[in-house]
């Protein structure tokens, strides 16, 4: 979840993947901002949580296991702390190029693959790579955080890089049922912008498959899961027991970080029956 507002500055500068610091010995983005007011993701990510994603880190690897990454060139989208990217470079594909906006960021992905891929920090909607150039494209976490004209261009631009035939695969928030009540869904999205300090807004199974097929993209795949993203549950299977441990040490020994954890956990049982983990995977046709 590292994308930030869409408004920001766009930059040019490269990350050199060869680095030889560790990713855990590296800032985390927003560090030097007060918890308090940090971005509720990069909170989460002070406390020692590692998987970010609504879905948990099972639906992450569904949703890479339909998008087809061995000996394919890929390109991520917003790669935050480079758990994923981990687990793309695993599948062996031909290449892997990562787009980050956030220069921490870039510098801790850049740590994870090491020579095996390439970090760019750059923009999301317009990431400078080469038309067709990709056979997979990866988000997770990160168009949710956009309105509806950054989530558009952000599509826009993974079916320009994307070749005939091509993947995108895209893990996100989304609100259930596709007919959730109007005002209702408005009260959710302010409280959910209040508690984690971010814009955010999720979307309806059929509007983040409307949002791919406006781009000129086939939904192949769909599948969604508990947003369970502080369930004792989830974080022990995601993060192992040891990383569990540590999460839970963390938030008892500091008062503001409990806080805000307290905060989020609060909104997120709220509304635990309209929020879940939605990943989708859609080709760009071959003509």
């Amino acid at each position: 979840m590292s994308e930030k507002p869409a408004d920001s500055t766009d930059t040019a500068a490269s990350t050199s993947s060869g680095s030889s610091s560790t990713s855990a010995d590296l800032p985390l983005p927003y560090a030097d901002r007060p918890i308090a007011s940090a971005p509720g993701h990069w909170v989460l990510a002070r406390a020692g949580k590692r998987v970010l994603r609504p879905g948990g880190a099972a639906l992450s690897a569904a949703m890479l296991s339909h998008a087809g990454l061995a000996c394919a060139d890929v390109v991520e989208l917003a790669p935050g702390l480079g758990r994923t990217a981990a687990e793309i470079i695993k599948d062996h594909p031909a290449s892997y190029t990562a787009i980050d906006r956030d220069p921490d960021a870039a510098r801790r992905v850049a740590a994870v693959v090491g020579d095996l891929g390439t970090v760019r920090q750059g923009e999301a909607a317009d990431t400078g790579l080469d038309e067709a150039s990709a056979d997979v494209v990866v988000g997770e976490a990160m168009l949710t955080m956009q309105g509806d004209k950054g989530k558009a261009a952000i599509v826009a631009e993974a079916a320009r890089v994307l070749r005939p035939g091509g993947r995108y695969a895209i893990h996100e928030l989304g609100v259930t049922p596709d007919d959730i009540d109007e005002e209702y869904y408005t009260q959710l999205r302010r409280d959910l912008a209040r508690s984690i300090h971010v814009n955010a807004r999720p979307m309806t199974a059929a509007s983040w498959k409307e949002l791919m097929e406006n781009a000129g993209l086939v939904v192949d795949w769909v599948d969604t899961a508990p947003m369970a993203l502080l369930k004792v549950g989830r974080n022990i299977r995601d993060e192992g027991l040891g990383g569990f441990l540590r999460i839970a040490r963390n938030v008892a020994a500091d008062k503001a970080l409990r806080r805000r954890v307290q905060e989020m956990a609060s909104t997120f049982k709220r509304y635990e029956k309209d929020m879940v983990g939605i990943a989708l995977v859609a080709h760009k046709p071959e003509s």
